[in-house]
C-alpha cells in the first residue's frame, strides 16, 4: 500500500535524488513544509520559515517505514540546527513529517531510540505536517537535469540498513 512521509534533511535537491534510489519509494516530490503560512516560493522561506522538505511516497509492502529513516538519518548530521552540509538557515533545518498519529509515534519511537546511542542531543523536528507546498519546476528532478549541481549527500553512498 502507499504510504507517504515528509523528509526535511537540508537542501531537498539531494534529498530527493538519494530516496529515487531506494527501493520501494515509488515517488519523490521537492517541496516546503511546515512553514508559517500556506503558500511560498523558494526566495520567500526566510520569511515564511518552510523548510525545504521532499515528499516521499512509498509502498509499504516494499519497504518499511522504519528503513526509511534509517536512511535519512545515515544522510543527515541529526544533531545539527539549520544547517546540512554547506547550507545554513531555518529552511534547512532536519525534520520529519508526517499526516497521522500512528505514523508520528513510529518516528518518535524511532528518534527516542536513536538517541539511547548518541551523547549529543538529537535536533530532528518530528510533527504533524501543517502544510505542504509543491516547490517551482525547475526544483524538481534537479540533479537529473543539472548533473554537477551541488549535493550535502553522497548519492553513490547508499548503506545496507
Amino acid at each position: 500500500m502507499k504510504q507517504t512521509i515528509y523528509l526535511a534533511g537540508g537542501c531537498f535537491w539531494g534529498v530527493d535524488a538519494y530516496f529515487k534510489n531506494i527501493e520501494g519509494v515509488v515517488e519523490t516530490e521537492a517541496g516546503y513544509a511546515n512553514g508559517k503560512t500556506t503558500d511560498t516560493f523558494y526566495e520567500n522561506l526566510k520569511n515564511t520559515d518552510h523548510a525545504e522538505t521532499v515528499k516521499v511516497t512509498y509502498d509499504d509492502s516494499l519497504i518499511s517505514l522504519s528503513k526509511l529513516l534509517e536512511y535519512f538519518y545515515y544522510i543527515i548530521d541529526p544533531f545539527s540546527i539549520d544547517k546540512q552540509g554547506a547550507d545554513t538557515g531555518r529552511q534547512y533545518r532536519t525534520g520529519i513529517y508526517a499526516t497521522d498519529k500512528n505514523t508520528l509515534e513510529e518516528v518518535k519511537s524511532f528518534i527516542e531510540d536513536k538517541q539511547k546511542d548518541e551523547d549529543k542531543k538529537i535536533q530532528i523536528e518530528v510533527e504533524e505536517i501543517k502544510n505542504y507546498i509543491k516547490a517551482e519546476e525547475y526544483h524538481q528532478d534537479y540533479l537529473k537535469k543539472n548533473p554537477n549541481g551541488y549535493c550535502h549527500v553522497n548519492l553513490l553512498d547508499v548503506p545496507e540498513v
